[in-house]
């Protein structure tokens, strides 16, 4: 198989680093080589968190330069802003309809781009965003931790890995307690992204 990048980016809190743990071990069951890296920062004070990953039948390094990511997982929108100029011109952007301000807008320093402002630096590297609710669909669910799965559930759309893969390997890293709901989860994301339109 191609070489195929993804960034996973959010805010911290959102399970991000299990998200991309999940997506390398479904890459791994799947017969792929994986590297990762994570930045986390400030991430348990609700500070940038972004994950690398990419799989290939063999991978050198895991860092995504600009121009080369493949698919972009933003659980929250600014962070997809910030990482607008790694997208290939074919990739595939799947963002949360999601704002956490940064510290600097709620001191008044800075203000947080409109919605507007967000697509529009998506849309100058690709054609294919996608904006889903996905905290609020979590929380219909049954839990807004869930955000998780159902991210990955939209992203799994786009990546060359089959469902049992992905159930599987969600299987082994969630506790037993709390399975069925982060598969549901997963499967509400998929659901999604076969009705979604581009943003």
């Amino acid at each position: 198989m191609k070489s195929f990048g993804l960034l996973v980016t959010g805010v911290g809190g959102q399970g991000i680093i299990l998200a991309s743990d999940i997506i390398g071990e479904a890459a791994m069951a799947g017969g792929c080589d994986v590297k990762k890296t994570d930045t986390i920062g400030m991430a348990q004070r609700g500070g940038s968190v972004l994950s690398h990953v990419r799989l290939a039948e063999k991978v050198r390094s895991p860092l995504i330069k600009e121009g080369e990511a493949d698919l972009l997982l933003a659980f929250e929108k600014l962070e997809a802003a910030r990482w607008a100029n790694h997208l290939r011109s074919d990739a595939v952007a799947v963002i949360n309809q999601y704002a956490q301000p940064p510290l600097a807008v709620n001191l008044g320093e800075e203000q947080y781009p409109a919605d507007e402002e967000i697509a529009g630096l998506l849309k100058k590297r690709t054609g294919k965003v996608y904006f889903v609710d996905g905290t609020a669909r979590a929380r219909q669910i049954g839990d807004v931790r869930a955000l998780n799965m159902f991210m990955l559930g939209c992203a799994s759309c786009f990546m060359p890995l089959k469902v049992k893969e992905w159930q599987e390997t969600i299987a082994q890293r969630v506790p037993a307690r709390f399975l069925d709901l982060n598969l549901a989860a997963f499967a509400a994301g998929r659901k999604e992204m076969n009705g979604a339109s581009l943003g």
